[in-house]
């Protein structure tokens, strides 16, 4: 569909077991025409043996997304992982609006993300790269998501 390939120094995760040993994970996903691409469901399909074991039950997990407009499904797609999350048990934990109000709400530039995570626009051919807007959304995300995955594996809670 145009978008250039996937780039040869970001390693790819293509056993589910490695991810049983994280207390949590922060997901990125693209989209396809407001939901998931082929590769993340044929992924998810492959943690049969997670599933019936449990593995990764109580484990908290994130998202940020990727589309090519403003009408590309950030918010569908996040939706439709959350049934993925709910068979495994896994606790989802949103983004909001709390730590990034005034960024997320600002409406002087295009940027991706909202309550579900931070997000970013491609453009239809995979041209457009994330702004420095959606770079401090994610960033914010990610030191967040980090802060609450610490408080749930320490007890503190």
């Amino acid at each position: 569909m145009y978008a250039p390939g996937p780039a040869a120094d970001v390693p790819v995760l293509s056993d589910p077991s490695t991810l049983e040993s994280y207390d949590g994970f922060l997901l990125g996903i693209p989209t396809r025409y407001g939901n998931f691409p082929a590769q993340w469901r044929v992924w998810w399909d492959q943690t049969g043996k997670q599933w019936q074991s449990g593995a990764f039950y109580g484990k908290l997990a994130g998202l940020f997304i990727s589309t090519a407009s403003l009408g590309g499904g950030q918010e569908s797609t996040a939706l439709a992982a959350m049934s993925t999350f709910a068979h495994h048990g896994i606790i989802y934990v949103p983004f909001g609006y709390a730590k990034a109000f005034g960024t997320m709400t600002d409406l002087s530039e295009v940027h991706g993300g909202g309550p579900w995570g931070a997000g970013t626009f491609s453009a239809g051919d995979g041209s457009r790269q994330p702004s420095d807007k959606e770079i401090s959304i994610a960033e914010i995300q990610g030191a967040e998501f980090y802060k609450t995955v610490a408080k749930f594996a320490s007890g503190s809670a």
